[in-house]
Formats: structure tokens, sequence, C-alpha cells
């Protein structure tokens, strides 16, 4: 089974580089983040025409999530403990494998730039109900994989100048410290599980060549559960999706269960 996440940064412009990556990589499921459209926008047709379903969770012109899965899903829409939320930022479904159920989300969560706006104080409310669902999760004891934009720099190691990013809402302690309280709970990031390597990021702003100049962040995660870590076969980033036609200043993180 193989889990991937992507923020595409507008679904409709990079429809055809999704296209190609969903018949180049073929995730089993692909949980996509800032699709920047509406529900009834959202090129469904196309991607089921590439052969998946399609459940998205959409907001006009911001935000934005869906999962993309080759296998028929039950999607549960809003983050609990978060409903009132107007921004579309979570959806969750339940894929069924020939293990069984595999629960897989998609988030993005918010960005929370400047810190001392009223837009950090929503950063670290939504952080808080991602923990409490993230524990009630676990309580269930299934494979589940929590993955988006974090938004959040786990480590000096994940960004090519820490202290350049010191002041940022992405790399503040408080960030950084509800980031580790998921990971604590019993959550694996799957990267940091194969790899201490320093330099694998997953966003490079598209100002001043830092793309070309390898000045990025690492702030795409996939989160997993014991159950769905025990599974785990591989994680790769698909930075090569950066360098083609139209892209995301994101690229996909994959990961591969047995």
């Amino acid at each position: 089974m193989r889990i991937a996440s992507w923020n595409v940064n507008s679904v409709r412009q990079r429809l055809e580089p999704l296209l190609a990556y969903l018949r180049n990589v073929a995730p089993d499921v692909l949980c996509l983040q800032e699709t920047k459209c509406e529900d009834a926008s959202f090129p469904r047709m196309e991607i089921e025409d590439a052969g998946y379903n399609v459940e998205t969770h959409g907001q006009k012109t911001f935000n934005g999530v869906a999962i993309l899965s080759k296998r028929p899903i039950e999607v549960v829409r809003g983050l609990p403990g978060f409903e009132t939320d107007p921004q579309a930022r979570y959806t969750e479904a339940i894929v069924a494998d020939e293990k069984g159920a595999l629960r897989v989300a998609s988030i993005y969560l918010p960005n929370g730039n400047p810190p001392d706006s009223e837009k950090y104080a929503y950063k670290l409310a939504f952080m808080d109900s991602l923990i409490a669902h993230a524990r009630a999760l676990l309580r269930l004891e299934e494979p589940t994989v929590l993955a988006g934009d974090y938004n959040v720099i786990p480590a000096q190691g994940d960004v090519y100048d820490p202290k350049a990013w010191s002041d940022d809402a992405l790399f503040l302690p408080q960030t950084r410290a509800k980031f580790q309280t998921l990971l604590n709970l019993g959550y694996l990031d799957a990267l940091r599980a194969t790899t201490d390597e320093p330099g694998l990021y997953t966003f490079w702003d598209y100002q001043a060549g830092a793309w070309q100049r390898n000045k990025g962040l690492r702030i795409d995660h996939l989160l997993l559960s014991p159950q769905a870590a025990d599974r785990l076969t591989h994680v790769a980033i698909d930075k090569d999706v950066r360098g083609g036609a139209k892209p995301s200043d994101h690229v996909p993180i994959r990961a591969d269960l047995n």
C-alpha cells in the first residue's frame, strides 16, 4: 500500500503534473492539500478517469484538502473538535486493503504567521484539536497515517538555515513542541524512521532561486500509528516533481506499507 501526500498549491493549475504523478508513481492513496477550489470545481472527472475515487473538502480560492484512492473510501470531513472552523483543512478516510481497514487523514495545518497575531493562536488551537483527535484515533488500534502539510519544521536538520527561521511560526519552540507531542503519543515520523540525513526538504520558495540553491524546508510529513509503522517498508520524497513544468512549491512525500 503506497500512501502519498502533496500540497499541490491549486489542483486546477497542477492538473497535468498531478495526472503524471498518478500514472508514474501510482500511489494507492494520495492526500492533497491547498487544492484552492470548491468541491464542484475540483477536476473530478479527469482524476476518476485515471482510476481514482475522489473525496474533497474544498473552499473557494484558499485551503482545501482531498483524498484520492484506488479503492473505495469512507470519509469524515473536518477535524473532530474543530468542526466550526470555516477553513477546509482536514479530511479523513477509511480505505480497505487486503489486510483490513487503513485510516488516512489529509491535513493542511495553518501557517501561523505572523506569530504575534491571531493567526498563530489559530495555528496552536488547530494543533491542540489535532493532538486530541490523534490520541483518540490511537485507541482504535488501527493502521493510521496522518499525512499532510503541517507547516512545522521539526528540527534544525529540516531547514536550510535554522537561524534565519528562528522567529518564524513554522519553527518556534512552541510549534515544534506541539509536533513533538504528536510523536510522543506514539506516532512515527516516517521519514525520520528511515534516515537522519539533513537537507531532505519538501518545500522550496518560488523566490530568490530557493529551488536551484536547495534552500528548502521539510514541512510535509507522514505520521504513522504503531500499527502502520509496523508495516513501513520505504519512504521517499519525490523531489524531481519540483523541476517539472508548472510545479507546486511543495513536492510529494510517500510511504510504502506491506
